[in-house]
């Protein structure tokens, strides 16, 4: 399938995404996260309840359950979308012990039920893709007449179901869209299935489950570096957009804890593991955003000490691969990103020597998407996108 038609992409409803970055929490990532899962249901109910609880949220334990009882309390209201992000955004932190909490199948089974529900995604368009002995979790939503055809997978903590709203406004504009969970994403991890640097073999796995060629590849999050890291050995792809620029995910360790990981980041290689691995569990116990980012970090990527996890993290950098990329390449980046520096963008340019033509663009905080992935204006985001899958595409 050809990836847009020479009439371009169809005029998409954008009011189903709110504009907006909200101060909810002091914390700058509890705050993201809030927002993050605010912006897909866009209740004015719903952000009043979050700033309302924002201050009683002081610990993981707090968030919990404070946003088990939003969840519990939205569904007796008859509030399903609302139930089901609050049902999501309290899973979020349940995964950083050794085990995870006991409640977090409920809560994932909730989110999930009541987002495919609610936006009338039946059961047959859900496919398990064999990969390697494993399966990937995807979905298919095609329109009447498809104008071209679009692969969409997240990042490090993400469950493809999130981002619905997304997805159904590249059917909406005549996309064939494919959507999946990737090896340690969503639920393929929870069977088990960690991550790998390899991102061509998932995606690989996926167009040919699909019979997919000439293919837009579109990744957010840690996606962004992932579908740099896919389109570099995947020739199926032509149009590669990163949804945020994600070269050096190892780095990001040193941002939850500059003082403490960062340092043994920079000494990795020169350090024994014991050392490495007791400093890492201080560290986890002094910061809790640490405490978070490596426990989880070994469970998505199968890894059962920090050292192995810093090691692990290497496979998802981009700098090595960027130069083999041919497509034409959308770089993403929001101008206050809490989470990738911006410098990070000029650095993803540099190394695209051999793409077909590279297109870069910074949201600002005047446009409310000026974080990570554009939470904020994903409407903008979409718009830019659109106008880009228009522009690359010859017309005749």
């Amino acid at each position: 399938m050809s990836n847009v038609s020479a009439t371009g992409l169809r005029e998409v409803d954008l009011t189903r995404f709110p504009i907006g970055y909200h101060q909810l929490h002091p914390d700058i990532g509890f705050n993201f996260q809030l927002n993050r899962f605010w912006n897909w249901v866009g209740e004015q109910q719903m952000l009043d309840e979050l700033a309302a609880v924002g201050p009683r949220l002081l610990t993981y334990d707090d968030w919990r359950r404070e946003l088990l009882e939003l969840s519990d309390r939205a569904l007796d209201q008859g509030r399903r979308l609302p139930a089901a992000y609050y049902a999501r955004l309290a899973d979020f932190y349940m995964h950083h012990g050794p085990q995870p909490d006991p409640r977090s199948d409920g809560a994932v089974r909730r989110f999930r039920e009541i987002v495919l529900a609610e936006h009338g995604i039946p059961d047959s368009a859900h496919h398990w893709v064999p990969y390697q002995g494993a399966r990937l979790s995807a979905y298919r939503l095609t329109p009447a007449d498809p104008v071209g055809s679009i692969v969409v997978f997240g990042g490090f903590d993400s469950y493809i179901e999130e981002w619905l709203p997304f997805l159904l406004a590249y059917r909406e504009a005549g996309l064939d869209v494919v959507a999946f969970d990737g090896p340690g994403q969503g639920a393929v991890i929870a069977e088990g299935t960690p991550f790998t640097g390899d991102w061509h073999l998932p995606v690989g796995a996926v167009l040919d489950y699909f019979n997919l060629d000439d293919d837009t590849l579109h990744g957010f999050s840690l996606g962004g570096g992932l579908v740099i890291r896919a389109a570099a050995y995947e020739p199926r792809v032509t149009n590669v957009i990163s949804m945020d620029i994600c070269t050096e995910f190892d780095k990001l360790l040193g941002k939850a804890d500059p003082r403490g990981l960062a340092v043994l980041q920079d000494n990795l290689d020169t350090l024994p593991a014991e050392l490495v691995n007791a400093a890492a569990d201080q560290a986890r116990k002094l910061n809790p955003v640490a405490d978070w980012l490596i426990g989880f970090g070994m469970r998505v990527t199968g890894t059962t000490a920090p050292r192995q996890l810093f090691d692990a993290f290497k496979a998802f950098r981009t700098p090595d691969v960027s130069p083999r990329v041919t497509q034409n390449v959308l770089l993403l980046a929001g101008a206050e990103d809490h989470l990738v520096p911006l410098q990070t963008l000029g650095d993803q340019q540099c190394t695209l020597r051999s793409a077909k033509s590279v297109t870069a663009r910074i949201f600002t905080h005047t446009e409310q998407a000026q974080n990570h992935c554009q939470i904020g204006n994903l409407g903008l985001a979409f718009t830019i996108i659109a106008d880009w899958l228009n522009s690359t595409t010859p017309h005749r």
